[in-house]
């Protein structure tokens, strides 16, 4: 079994190293943090940022089955697990999960909105906040800018689950993102907590979810966390070919966006979602 930290539902207060403060990306944050996190539909007016697509600066959100614009051809999606970007280069698949608070998934959809930015989501359909926030979601899904991927319904130790059980939450949530997006979740899997072993990777793949998605380094909010924490974070996380794991549960985190933008644009990082690197039929 390979158990890695995702987040439980209050956080649990565990305590990690926390990277020293960017101030100058604090200092953004707090200029940019009122508007990001509004929340409510609507179209985004001028982006604080350059948009960073990858081998695309001009913020084109379009992709094609030969690849992610002026990038390479896409590879097949991994069979087992995945933790990172294959290749070497500046992109960074930043991946948010699970969606416990409304205004957090929002201030995440904005931040796509007004920066281009390319994410995948991974939620957890018992949440009301996506069906809440569908009006702006989907858009970004239907232009390709965004991805989702599976995270089972309601968010359990997968490991502890009957061969039944865990296919109805694999399955519950692959209905819910058809029926209320459009979409599949196919082929990405990311199992609760990143707990899985050979059993429930089999069960998954059997359901057409035969990537693992883990993670290379995160945020740092599978604890309760400031802004300071996150951005701090962040600025460890934020490297070159990482898949870096958040979690849309921490109204802290949607305040902490427009610093965490900051970090994308100073370093040049180019954001991907797993279907600009991966072919996903």
């Amino acid at each position: 079994m390979v158990r890695c930290a995702d987040s439980e539902f209050p956080p649990p207060l565990s305590r990690g190293p926390s990277p020293d403060l960017n101030r100058r990306n604090l200092f953004r944050g707090v200029a940019l943090g009122a508007a990001l996190v509004a929340a409510g539909a609507g179209t985004a007016t001028a982006a604080p940022f350059p948009s960073l697509s990858a081998g695309d600066d001009s913020g084109s959100s379009g992709g094609d089955d030969d690849g992610i614009p002026g990038g390479d051809p896409k590879a097949p999606a991994p069979q087992g697990v995945l933790s990172r970007l294959p290749g070497d280069g500046n992109q960074l698949a930043f991946t948010v999960d699970d969606g416990t608070t409304g205004e957090v998934v929002t201030a995440y959809a904005r931040l796509c909105i007004e920066n281009g930015f390319r994410l995948t989501f991974f939620p957890n359909g018992v949440y009301p906040s996506w069906a809440e926030n569908a009006g702006l979601l989907r858009p970004l899904l239907d232009s390709g800018q965004i991805q989702f991927g599976n995270h089972t319904w309601s968010h359990p130790d997968i490991t502890k689950l009957s061969h039944d059980q865990l296919a109805d939450q694999i399955t519950r949530n692959e209905r819910f993102l058809q029926n209320t997006f459009g979409v599949s979740g196919r082929p990405f899997f990311r199992p609760p907590y990143g707990s899985h072993n050979a059993t429930t990777d089999r069960i998954a793949a059997d359901l057409g979810y035969q990537t693992i998605t883990l993670w290379g380094d995160t945020i740092g909010d599978s604890r309760i966390v400031t802004e300071s924490d996150v951005i701090g974070a962040a600025s460890h996380a934020f490297q070159p070919q990482n898949i870096v794991l958040g979690h849309a549960n921490q109204r802290s985190v949607g305040r902490a966006l427009p610093a965490l933008a900051g970090i994308i644009h100073d370093r040049g990082l180019a954001t991907v979602n797993l279907g600009d690197v991966f072919a996903t039929d």
